[in-house]
């Protein structure tokens, strides 16, 4: 009871008296001595799994304030105001193991690619880390790696805290999380000593679950409101609308703010950029002292995750001299304008941009990269955010040459009204639907000096068609069709 003092409406039914030797919200994984956490969301009600659970081993339940549970319950009913924040905070107490410097993540774009540069520029420093999100979990172990399932960008509370002791059991010391608006808003990571919280940018996306722009930026607030703690380190976009209430946010309390960007003010300045065939040379200003570098990576943005990587991981004491020493070794993100192949010497990249913001930065990116056309094949997920898709075909259609609209995740919506969404605003763009067709024939119009840019999907290995998820990597289809 006294861990969840802070949380309104907190109740015991029943003798709390018992000793408890796991926790869970999933009736399957119930062993004896479990407290099982009756959780209710979109598509399941918790409460309806307590009787499976009490039969499986557990010997208490946590449950919303004004739920309603099955009567003749014979062990204690723990009952809160505020699930989320209760889930978090029993899991950080119980899995109480963490990585000496954990650090968050949050941003419309950039995400995954700066957990992974955190990963990668800690190892290459001599430093035990791991990164999760999007990907899953990184590290050097391989057992905890393949024992983590990817299903969101943040994980659980449960699986997060279970993940974070069994990596401090292995000798991590540092671990960079991806922290979504989903994750931020549902408290998933609130239980987390973080050492610092980056902010990558903000533009249109998921409002599907947060309505308006608004709410999704005070999702992404939360982690500088709510989650870091007094004393904790700061790194925000200065070229970023929303630098200033961040700032402001931080000021009051107490929590140090670094910059990165552009902007002539940011501590970590990017001067100037030139791209090449091989990756960028940049001019950097790093705390007003001049660096250059060259780095095997496209996309001036990747820049800028650097630089946030590199500001959270001077909490751990790394200085900014060293670190760029290690720049030219990173790896660019699986999925992350990867470079998959070439064809008719036209190089041809996949990428995970999937919101107008990012489709238009992709093309902007590889545009420098491009001496004749510059084509791009997308499409746009279903059961998500509508109003982004002319958004997003308009973005094709200004910034690319040759455009192909054909099917992302479509899920349960029809993949033509999604398709229609997008030709409003991209009317001289080629509609192929099926997608390994569309890729094969962007392929084939290729000639030497164009780009090709297969976007939406990135990484992933399936495509959801209904319910199904149908196996499906736009990196495999374009070597196939390359190799033809």
């Amino acid at each position: 009871m006294q861990l969840l003092s802070n949380i309104a409406g907190t109740s015991i039914e029943g003798d709390a008296d018992v000793m408890v030797h796991g926790i869970t919200a999933d009736s399957r994984a119930v062993k004896a001595g479990s407290l099982f956490v009756a959780l209710s969301g979109v598509k399941q009600d918790g409460t309806k799994y307590i009787p499976d659970a009490v039969r499986a081993g557990a010997v208490a339940v946590l449950a919303a304030s004004d739920a309603v549970l099955p009567v003749g319950l014979t062990v204690p009913v723990v009952r809160v105001g505020d699930m989320r924040a209760a889930v978090s905070a029993i899991a950080a107490a119980f899995y109480a193991g963490q990585p000496e410097f954990c650090f968050a993540i949050t941003g419309t774009d950039g995400k995954t690619s700066t957990a992974d540069f955190v990963r990668q520029l800690a190892q290459l420093s001599g430093l035990d880390a791991a990164s999760i999100g999007t990907l899953g979990l990184r590290s050097v172990h391989a057992a905890l790696n393949d024992a983590f399932p990817a299903n969101n960008t943040s994980p659980e509370p449960i699986l997060l805290h279970t993940t974070l002791h069994d990596l401090v059991g292995a000798g991590v010391r540092v671990c960079a999380i991806e922290t979504s608006s989903h994750g931020l808003d549902q408290k998933r990571a609130d239980g987390v000593k973080f050492a610092a919280g980056a902010f990558t940018n903000l533009t249109r996306d998921h409002l599907d679950y947060h309505h308006t722009v608004e709410a999704y930026f005070a999702a992404k607030a939360r982690l500088f409101s709510d989650v870091l703690g007094t004393g904790a380190l700061a790194i925000i976009n200065r070229d970023d609308a929303h630098f200033g209430a961040l700032k402001t946010i931080c000021d009051a309390r107490g929590i140090t703010v670094l910059s990165f960007g552009s902007h002539e003010k940011a501590d970590y300045r990017v001067i100037g950029v030139t791209p090449h065939a091989n990756g960028l040379d940049a001019e950097l200003q790093l705390r007003g002292k001049p660096y250059t570098l060259s780095v095997p990576l496209y996309g001036a943005f990747q820049l800028s995750n650097m630089l946030t990587a590199m500001g959270l991981l001077s909490v751990a004491g790394l200085g900014e001299a060293a670190l760029v020493k290690l720049l030219p070794k990173l790896r660019g993100v699986s999925g992350r304008l990867e470079k998959i192949a070439e064809h008719n010497n036209a190089p041809i990249f996949i990428d995970y941009a999937h919101t107008p913001a990012a489709l238009e930065n992709i093309l902007r990116t590889l545009r420098p990269h491009t001496a004749k056309k510059l084509h791009v094949v997308f499409g746009c997920g279903g059961d998500r955010d509508a109003g982004k898709r002319p958004e997003m075909g308009a973005a094709a259609s200004q910034f690319a040459d040759v455009v192909i609209v054909t099917d992302d995740n479509p899920r349960s919506e029809n993949p033509a009204t999604i398709r229609a969404a997008i030709m409003a605003k991209a009317p001289h763009a080629q509609e192929i639907p099926d997608r390994d067709t569309a890729i094969r024939t962007a392929i084939q119009n290729l000639a030497a000096g164009d780009v090709l840019v297969i976007a939406g999907k990135g990484h992933e290995t399936t495509q959801i068609i209904g319910n199904q998820a149908h196996p499906f990597s736009d990196a495999d289809h374009i070597r196939k069709a390359v190799a033809a």
